[in-house]
């Protein structure tokens, strides 16, 4: 790689000391590069610093770039080292075609103090295009009487490469008829004619296969080749003959596609085939040929793409007229291209300093201003000024540039901001305008006070959220400029249920976010509010503040909790079903809770897992357990059900209970309940346990049976508990929502209550369930005592009256854990009644016979 450092040029010393500004350097020259086409991107192409003499140390700070005018970056800069580096693939014959040099024109640019640079970056050609011909076989027709020293033409090749790298001669292969003559044209270079040095004679040889090969200068040396088939035919006298020898025409470059341009004609002498005369392009390159079109029989010529006279000023065309026989004649034609003023002028913005302090002197340069116009002549002659502004002005600078400067000292308590408009009008005819708006910001000192963009903000936040974690953002705006605007956060110290709000909460207080300083549990507050404050760094600093409000939504952390059956240690809790429950009967009911709230306490109840599949169903909201079908003598009497207890939350949670039944009308024929907690490990035990006290029993609880018909004949279905009973009430734990349908059992279900001391041969009947929540009028309730005795309970006899029933302490059932002063959970005792939390409620508080 190859660079060539061009001379830095500078103007008169009087018209840079005019426009020198205070404080600010301006250096402008011109720097020239020289590098190879198609080189590889990050490669170097030269070093400003050291070209330039710029101290690499302060280089980032003065904040090097390069300004392309069109939009591609084909170079970049290196901020480090000064390098200019290759951004971007450049091919030649893309960006030139085949014009003889190719150069990019950027502007280097660096600021504080300002300096300016034209930098010329030259593309080298290199052999990377190889010569090809229009096509791969020509067709010549050549007459039998042809003389001796006949000339004829064939297509040149192209070779998109230039100078030494495109076509530089032809080469024929061996023949005893013709001979190669290489020309020069000035617009294509090398093209060739066959020359006739032995006469045809059709008679012996009436076809002819010649090969033509073109080869460039390239290193390493690149050719292309073409098959020439010559046949011979009879005497054809005549030759096409143009009008003109040269058509001179102009076509403007605004022509839109398919305008005529001119008309070639020639004539042949002959009659028949011989003188039908076709036209075609000959010697033309590329973009000639993507540019014009002529119609093979009238000779018009016509555009095919729109021309820009930008890009090519002028073409030359060279036309060739055949005969049927082949024979052929050419002429030139010059197509030139007139400018139109079809392109307005381009304001580019080289340099632009905004905010601007108030108290900057009157003649401060605010931007460095480039108009262009790629139009030529009058139509590239642009007047710039600025629309309506008496503030301003533009001053000319060296290389075509303006310098925007202001005219009076600015004052910001006056004007705070500046829309300048830049008018850039050509000499065209009609002329073409332009416009560009910039925007100067004043610099002020610190008179306004942070503002929030909302008078309050509210922050929603799920419990159990990550530490860490944003919850909000809280956004302050200050007019001021620089320091004077910059805003930061903080809290405002204060308390949250005795803890400081810094327990909770932290802010960042460059951006304003607020993060939660440790999970929140909804179960323990659900809202609570923080104050912000929004401080700039002026000085004196100013600051506001604003209200922030969190509220924790609750999320389904808490698996539900049964109430009933509640786990009784070693125990169980056993409930009976009549041996003549029909379908649809309900047997029992489980209750749950769920601590969370919304949908993550909407409980669904399941059966897992049951001793009869099908025999027992259950309610999926309300917990409620019914006969499926009706009961027969071949169910188990042992019923085990696993209920499963799911919320309504995602993902949901669940819990699982074991309800037992017992299918029997009696209590003597009921076994060991406890022997429904577990099974013996040897199934031939069981058996045999069972057969012994089957056959023992058998009598004995025949003759109960009959008793206990009699006297259950006419009653519901009653509940058995063994051990520690829990019977449900309508209480439920104050922490828990409430939801309709799930935890709590309706007091319209009705149960006879029994009530065991574990020795299967005494009852007491405490309480008697009803549909209506009032008694029956002929039902009457004793108050019971202030204080009852140890040991005593209170019972309902048999017609209706609530007595106290004493028992010594040796009496006591070992289910009872202690006793209360209104009596046993479930026990009418006056006007209460006491509930599952071991506290009396008042019977219109919790239904009388709520149980």
């Amino acid at each position: 790689m190859e660079y060539k450092r061009g001379s830095i040029l500078r103007r008169g010393r009087w018209s840079t000391f005019v426009f020198l500004l205070l404080t600010v350097h301006q250096c402008f020259g011109d720097i020239r590069y020289s590098i190879a086409e198609e080189i590889k991107r990050g490669s170097v192409v030269g070093s400003f610093s050291q070209d330039l003499g710029i101290d690499v140390k302060t280089l980032s700070t003065r904040r090097p770039r390069i300004e392309f005018e069109g939009s591609t970056r084909y170079c970049d800069i290196n901020q480090k080292t000064g390098d200019l580096i290759v951004n971007e693939r450049m091919d030649r014959e893309e960006l030139c075609g085949q014009k003889p040099s190719c150069a990019l024109h950027f502007d280097f640019f660096l600021e504080n103090p300002l300096e300016l640079h034209r930098v010329t970056l030259e593309i080298q050609d290199v052999n990377d295009n190889f010569p090809t011909f229009p096509n791969e076989v020509m067709k010549l027709e050549i007459r039998e009487s042809a003389n001796k020293g006949e000339r004829f033409s064939i297509d040149e090749a192209l070779d998109t490469d230039t100078g030494v790298n495109s076509v530089q001669g032809y080469t024929l292969s061996a023949n005893e008829h013709f001979t190669l003559s290489v020309h020069t044209s000035a617009e294509t270079g090398k093209y060739a004619e066959i020359v006739l040095e032995h006469e045809l004679d059709r008679e012996k040889q009436d076809e002819l296969s010649l090969i033509l090969t073109a080869y460039d200068g390239g290193k390493p040396q690149k050719s292309g080749t073409v098959v020439i088939q010559v046949r011979v035919l009879d005497a054809n006298d005549n030759v096409p003959v143009f009008t003109q020898s040269i058509y001179k025409v102009s076509v403007p470059e605004n022509a839109p596609p398919g305008t005529a341009v001119v008309t070639v004609s020639a004539s042949d002498a002959d009659e028949g085939a011989n003188g039908e005369v076709t036209y075609e392009f000959s010697h033309i390159s590329i973009k000639t040929k993507n540019t014009f079109s002529i119609d093979p029989k009238s000779g018009e010529i016509k555009t095919k793409s729109m021309i820009d006279f930008e890009d090519t000023s002028s073409f030359e065309l060279r036309v060739k007229a055949k005969d049927g026989a082949g024979q052929a004649a050419s002429c030139k034609v010059i197509v030139d291209v007139a400018d139109v003023n079809d392109n307005a002028p381009v304001i580019l913005i080289k340099s632009f300093k905004s905010p601007l302090p108030e108290n900057s002197p009157a003649g401060t340069e605010v931007a460095l201003i480039y108009v262009q116009d790629r139009d030529s002549e009058s139509n590239s002659k642009v007047r710039c000024s600025i629309e309506q502004n008496t503030y301003f002005k533009l001053s000319p600078s060296i290389k075509k540039h303006l310098s925007l400067i202001t005219a009076v000292e600015l004052d910001r308590e006056t004007q705070s901001e500046y829309n300048i408009t830049l008018i850039a009008t050509d000499e065209g005819y009609p002329p073409l305008s332009s416009f560009q708006t910039i925007t100067l910001i004043v610099s002020d000192v610190n008179d306004n006070q942070p503002v929030f963009e909302e008078q309050s903000y509210s922050s929603y936040v799920t419990e159990n959220n990550k530490p860490g974690s944003s919850m909000c953002s809280v956004t302050a705006r200050d007019p001021d400029w620089r320091q004077n605007g910059t805003v930061v956060y903080s809290l405002l110290p204060s308390d949250v249920n005795g803890v400081p709000v810094s327990s909770f909460l932290s802010i960042n207080g460059d951006t304003g976010v607020i993060h939660a300083v440790r999970a929140f549990d909804y179960e323990q507050f659900r809202s609570f509010k923080v104050h912000v404050v929004a401080r700039d760094n002026g000085s004196p600093p100013l600051s506001s503040n604003v209200t922030v409000s969190v509220f924790i939504t609750d999320e389904n952390d808490n698996s539900p909790q049964i109430l009933y059956p509640a786990p009784a240690g070693n125990s169980l809790m056993t409930e009976m079903v009549p041996k003549a429950a029909l379908a649809g009967s309900l047997v029992s009911k489980v209750i749950a809770v769920d601590a969370d709230s919304g949908q993550n306490a909407w409980l669904s109840y399941q059966i897992v897992k049951s001793t009869d599949p099908g025999l027992f169903t259950i309610g999926l909201h309300s917990g409620e357990i019914r006969a499926q079908r009706d009961i027969s003598e071949s169910d188990s009497m042992k019923q085990n059900l696993v209920i499963s207890v799911k919320d309504n939350g995602q993902p949901f949670l669940s819990t699982t209970c074991d309800v037992y039944l017992l299918i029997s009308d009696n209590l003597a024929e009921v076994p060991q309940l406890k022997d429904m907690t577990y099974e013996d490990s040897s199934k031939l035990t069981s058996y045999l346990i069972i057969g012994l006290v089957s056959v023992s029993t058998f009598f004995l609880t025949f003759i109960i049976l009959i008793l206990a018909v009699r006297f259950c004949r006419s009653r519901k279905p009653r509940m058995m508990f063994d051990g520690a009973v829990a019977i449900p009430s309508a209480y439920f734990p104050p922490n828990y929502a409430e939801v309709d349908g799930a935890g709590t059992l309706r007091s319209s279900y009705n149960y006879d209550a029994y009530l065991t001391t574990g020795s299967r041969t005494s009852d007491f009947k405490f309480a008697r369930s009803y549909n209506d929540s009032t008694l029956p009028a002929d039902l009457t309730l004793t108050r019971c005592p202030d204080t009852l005795l140890e040991g005593s309970i209170m019972s309902l006899n048999t017609a209706g009256e609530a007595n106290e029933v004493s028992l010594l302490s040796s009496e006591i059932p070992p289910f009872v854990p202690e006793l209360f002063r209104c009596g046993r959970m479930g026990y009418v005792c006056g006007k209460y009644i006491l509930g599952l939390n071991g506290l009396c409620h008042p019977i219109e508080t919790v239904g009388l016979y709520s149980v």
